[in-house]
């Protein structure tokens, strides 16, 4: 077995592409990024509320940080964590890995979403401050961060341990900082409990509901009750998580899973940026409050419907329905959903849209990596099928 491990080992460290600015965008990315999160949720609050403003109001030590916020988030992804061990649901399998194994996978996403909610329920039946959420929406933001740094940190230390079959493809170039960011280890598991799926489906997004019920509430103390802007907001943002989870076995097909390691990059979007960025459109509206008539209401409520474009798995390649007009009409799905987000938000602000604007930037370099590997995997079928379906996202524009 000894040569056949060292002939993997230099295929992983000499055979990948890197992706994502490579070097500079491992150094840039985790730097950027994390003040980009801090820097959205204090324009949030502004009055002014200008991604353009210039300096930008820099908060002070005692708003970054609050005892509470540690407290609070620890305790929510511990309980998570002893929500995703409970035994309810069923358990799936993975796809086969390199050395023949599939692992297994508890799908009880959704229970814990309905747990959370009737917890939260009795919160605040028994009076708890929810709303106090907006408050501490940096300190939190600042912990995820530190905790996103810490768990990047270990994922990477125990990673020297993994055999090379369990590490992911693209992850072991021997570039530390690459390497760190980009994740060596494709499935890193303490015992039976996976960490990157537990981190992809569980606190951060489900914290993205609790956020955005909490900025909710904040709304119901300044001005007596929640406006229609919000409501919508809260409803379709709900809809998705709750859609994502009912449907959590579709994530084990997903590149997340299958092809990338889990390092800074999974492990932040998955804990900091999913939480505190996709809930900027409920935190705007708490300070920048937005009038909508049932006319508007009634067609933002239509666009989001448009979202239930379906999607296929599977070894054949579709050319019928959505899949004959664009090679990923999910994403189209995806981005029309998004825009409906915003829109309760008016068109005073363009901060309310830097969720529809990164969402596109994401999901085309998404689709580029998955040209790539689609490429790979069908060979001359791939390049038939792109002559027959010439647009990839945008109907007869991309």
């Amino acid at each position: 077995m000894r040569p056949n491990n060292q002939a993997l080992k230099h295929r992983l460290s000499h055979d990948t592409e890197r992706e994502f600015g490579g070097t500079l965008g491992a150094i840039c990315i985790p730097v950027f990024l994390p003040l980009t999160v801090l820097y959205l949720i204090c324009m949030s609050r502004s009055p002014e509320a200008s991604v353009l403003q210039w300096p930008p109001p820099l908060p002070s030590i005692d708003q970054l940080w609050d005892p509470l916020a540690p407290v609070l988030l620890l305790g929510w992804i511990a309980l998570h964590a002893l929500l995703y061990l409970m035994p309810l649901g069923k358990v799936s399998e993975g796809l086969v890995l390199r050395d023949g194994t599939r692992l297994k996978y508890p799908i009880n996403g959704f229970h814990a979403l309905c747990i959370s909610g009737v917890m939260l329920m009795l919160l605040l039946g028994l009076g708890a401050p929810l709303g106090y959420l907006f408050e501490l929406l940096l300190p939190l933001a600042v912990c995820a961060i530190a905790v996103s740094f810490l768990l990047s940190v270990y994922l990477y230390i125990r990673s020297f341990w993994a055999p090379p079959h369990a590490l992911a493809l693209g992850g072991n170039t021997g570039n530390p900082l690459y390497d760190f960011f980009i994740g060596r280890e494709l499935n890193p598991r303490i015992g039976n409990f996976d960490l990157k799926y537990f981190c992809e489906l569980r606190p951060g997004l489900i914290g993205w509901v609790v956020i955005n019920l909490g900025m909710l509430m904040k709304e119901v103390e300044l001005r007596g009750s929640p406006s229609l802007a919000m409501i919508l907001v809260n409803s379709f943002q709900l809809l998705y998580v709750a859609d994502a989870l009912w449907n959590e076995e579709a994530v084990l097909t997903t590149m997340d899973i299958v092809h990338d390691g889990f390092g800074f990059m999974l492990v932040f979007g998955d804990l900091a940026w999913v939480p505190y960025t996709y809930s900027l459109q409920a935190a705007f509206l708490v300070m920048h409050p937005q009038t909508l008539s049932s006319l508007g209401a009634a067609t933002i409520v239509a666009l989001n419907g448009l979202e239930t474009i379906a999607t296929a798995t599977g070894k054949r390649l579709l050319v019928s329905g959505w899949w004959g007009l664009v090679r990923h009409p999910n994403y189209l799905g995806d981005l029309l959903m998004a825009l409906a987000w915003s829109l309760p938000c008016g068109f005073s602000n363009l901060l309310p849209y830097f969720y529809v604007i990164y969402f596109t930037v994401l999901l085309i370099h998404r689709e580029a990596r998955d040209e790539r590997q689609c490429r790979a995997k069908y060979g001359l079928a791939w390049d038939t099928y792109c002559r027959r379906i010439p647009y990839r996202i945008f109907p007869y524009i991309y």
